[in-house]
């Protein structure tokens, strides 16, 4: 069983209307180590004390690769009756929670030898992406790979952290930040917003058994559908790299 440690948290803020990024650090004093993609796990306990967790993405953008951070930042999705929402949208700053990790391999490889990268997420599916901004950098500089980031929400006040994939986008070539709005444009278009779901702009992108590497983040039907439609395309299932995002109560 992992090690679990205190989180206090250190600041917070609405990223949309059902969104709050929260920032903690550890209340022990111990660095945290994560590679960007990583979850940490929140633990604590329903109203009868069963015993229960919730997993979150670290959105902490750090130096880009295994390095100690000093604070680790997450978005929560506010769901209706949840029990974490219940713990997280009330916590007050110096308050402090329990949690363990990090946990997972939603991680870009060091021997990737790929084209371009194709990063795909839906609502807080879209925060690991936020936390690799610093080692994307550093891959398109090494290996002149392209990397195209995929957002779907339903409108522009949904697109989490979409000023920092934006300022990203105009800092690095090779870089390119779109946008799929399912039920309302921006009120000022960008080139690279689409109307629709991801999937579409994904068959406009022209994934390529030879060049490329997906990841999908979000709404399980979302990473379903499109793992089918790059499955299709022929890339191999190893260069398809999934994880679900699943609201529970």
């Amino acid at each position: 069983m992992a090690e679990q440690f205190p989180l206090r948290l250190v600041s917070s803020y609405m990223l949309a209307e059902a969104v709050r990024h929260l920032v903690f650090e550890r209340a022990d004093g111990l660095p945290f180590v994560f590679a960007p993609g990583q979850f940490i796990q929140v633990h604590f306990h329903y109203a009868d004390g069963k015993p229960t967790k919730r997993s979150y993405s670290v959105a902490t953008i750090g130096a880009g690769d295994a390095s100690p951070i000093g604070q680790i930042e997450i978005a929560v999705s506010y769901v209706e009756g949840g029990a974490a929402t219940a713990l997280l949208a009330n916590l007050m700053e110096g308050e402090t929670i329990t949690a363990s990790g990090p946990y997972g391999r939603f991680c870009l490889f060091d021997n990737d030898a790929n084209q371009r990268y194709l990063l795909v997420g839906t609502g807080t599916g879209i925060t690991p992406y936020r936390a690799m901004l610093p080692q994307l950098r550093k891959v398109i500089a090494a290996r002149g790979c392209e990397v195209n980031l995929i957002f779907g929400a339903r409108n522009e006040h949904e697109l989490l952290y979409d000023a920092d994939f934006s300022a990203f986008e105009r800092e690095v070539p090779g870089f390119r930040y779109y946008t799929c709005l399912s039920r309302h444009a921006r009120s000022l278009p960008r080139t690279q917003d689409r109307r629709g779901h991801v999937q579409l702009l994904l068959n406009e992108l022209a994934p390529s058994a030879e060049g490329d590497i997906a990841y999908l983040c979000g709404n399980p039907n979302m990473v379903d559908e499109s793992f089918g439609l790059l499955k299709e395309a022929g890339l191999p299932v190893p260069h398809i790299r999934r994880e679900k995002y699943i609201s529970s109560k």
